[in-house]
């Protein structure tokens, strides 16, 4: 029987947990202290879980600004109904100043070329460009370079088309903050910051604190956090799993399209990199691959879940579809499935449950490119 908000044109999608995503947004509220603010990071389309949808329910969570990494992903929130402020988190090229200022998207500021075209432009509209400054205090990624912070506002400040709403710095080790690492760009970002205020820059929101970082060092919280990756319910790292509980967001599920059952040593897709090894195994076909995110390097490697047991994926993860293998066992005997019948690629089913972790820790990557993958094409349901 189909769920009664599943898609009806495809046997695959994505699930997505709103009352999860509520609350692990209010579980980042409870960190701060009053006055405090969150913003929510929902770049990549929210991580892939749909970032129009996801703001509607961060905002009314909680939410105090959103943060984006391209024009565009702002443009989308506006068009969507975000009223709060909306940060992109690089400089954008001059040629978009003008949409910047349409659809007031502050960006991140840190070449003085920039500054001035924004400034130029806004005075022209009539209006004033508000923008965070990004200061670079060791990731070696965007920024000015935390030495050289009082020279650049210097060198922008007199132009009064553009305002500082905030400045900021991102750690590229917030996930061991008893690292050598971190404490130093922890104190060049605390200079800089002081040596603004002492010169009598504006500074606005002093922010530096991504997911780690705002679970395991309150001391740095300033006024702003930045939580990504710990929205929807996945830990940054394995220290904070153990004291600031989340809830998984995303689930994905598909249905069984064909079910066979191939001779003993006949092949299973591209290549036959799996063989049927005995008699009585029944090949079952999903419709999700690698184009939807299932990698194709957890061909033969993954498990899925099927009326709470867990069932082998075999042979090579194609673009669209793949397959998986139900192979009686005395100890555990499994029924043959029907076609139409429910599995979980990532999810809990029953006491059963197959985590974004796992899956990352099989590809050899982070569960922020597991999650971001399958919402690529697969169709989201908000449940």
């Amino acid at each position: 029987m189909a769920l009664s908000k599943e898609p009806a044109t495809r046997w695959a999608w994505v699930e997505i947990d709103q009352g999860a995503l509520r609350r692990n947004v209010r579980a980042f509220k409870n960190l701060l202290a009053p006055g405090q603010r969150l913003c929510c990071v929902v770049k990549a389309d929210a991580y892939g879980h749909g970032a129009p949808q996801c703001a509607k329910i961060m905002q009314a969570a909680g939410a105090d600004m959103f943060a984006v990494a391209t024009l565009d992903e702002g443009i989308q929130l506006r068009q969507g109904g975000v009223k709060i402020p909306i940060l992109m988190l690089s400089e954008p090229p001059a040629s978009s100043v003008d949409l910047l200022l349409q659809y007031d998207i502050m960006p991140s500021l840190y070449t003085a070329e920039f500054a001035l075209a924004y400034g130029e432009r806004a005075v022209e509209l009539g209006v004033v460009g508000r923008y965070h400054m990004a200061i670079e205090t060791g990731m070696n990624r965007i920024g000015v370079h935390y030495a050289d912070v009082l020279e650049f506002r210097r060198s922008i400040d007199f132009h009064r088309g553009i305002e500082c709403d905030g400045v900021f710095t991102h750690f590229a080790t917030a996930d061991d903050p008893d690292s050598w690492e971190y404490s130093l760009q922890r104190r060049r970002f605390r200079e800089a910051v002081q040596a603004m205020k002492d010169a009598d820059c504006e500074c606005g929101i002093v922010h530096c604190d991504n997911t780690p970082a705002s679970i395991l060092d309150p001391a740095t919280h300033f006024d702003m956090i930045r939580a990504g990756i710990g929205l929807y319910g996945l830990q940054p790292c394995e220290r904070t799993a153990p004291i600031f509980p989340l809830d998984p967001v995303m689930s994905v599920r598909a249905r069984i399209t064909r079910v066979t059952h191939p001779a003993m040593g006949e092949g299973v897709g591209y290549g036959f990199t799996f063989r049927v090894p005995r008699a009585n195994v029944q090949i079952c076909t999903l419709p999700i691959g690698y184009a939807d995110g299932l990698a194709r390097v957890l061909s033969n490697r993954m498990e899925v879940l099927y009326k709470g047991r867990r069932l082998r994926q075999v042979g090579n993860i194609c673009m669209d579809q793949c397959m998986v293998a139900i192979q009686q066992m005395t100890a555990q005997p499994v029924e043959d499935a029907e076609i139409g019948e429910l599995v979980t690629i990532v999810g809990r089913d029953g006491d059963a449950v197959i985590t974004m972790d796992e899956m990352a820790a099989l590809r050899g990557t982070i569960n922020y490119e597991v999650a971001c993958g399958f919402g690529m094409r697969l169709e989201k349901v908000y449940l």
